[in-house]
């Protein structure tokens, strides 16, 4: 499992014991249900609802964005993301974090979350 699926198993929950589909075939049971789970959830209340999200800066930083769903927030992990978000060149800039952190909503909202205009680009 990938960085941006352990942040979207922890801000909806996680679907690890689903088998993959094929890469044709359409999601059934379990991951059916999770995909249709994250449609039309707003991504905002549902994160500012973890504990210790009024504490931390989620809504720019993608540090304090993987903290609050208790992950790794290092440079290696960042950089991994980075790469599986199609971002080879990442070097832990402010910009490349900023960058970061929009690409993660915009995946987030891409699978069915609302996401606000804001924390996307």
């Amino acid at each position: 499992m990938g960085i941006f699926s352990s942040i979207s198993n922890a801000i909806f929950g996680s679907d690890e014991e689903e088998a993959a589909p094929a890469a044709d075939a359409a999601p059934t049971g379990k991951a059916a249900a999770k995909r249709a789970a994250i449609s039309g959830v707003d991504v905002e209340a549902r994160i500012a609802s973890i504990p210790g999200s009024d504490k931390l800066n989620w809504k720019t930083s993608i540090v304090d964005l993987m903290k609050l769903v208790r992950i790794d927030p290092s440079y290696a992990n960042r950089k991994e993301l980075a790469v599986e978000l199609g971002n080879s060149d990442y070097s832990g800039t402010a910009e490349d974090n900023i960058a970061l952190h929009k690409a993660v909503m915009n995946k987030i909202a891409d699978a069915g979350g609302i996401v606000p205009a804001d924390l996307k680009d």
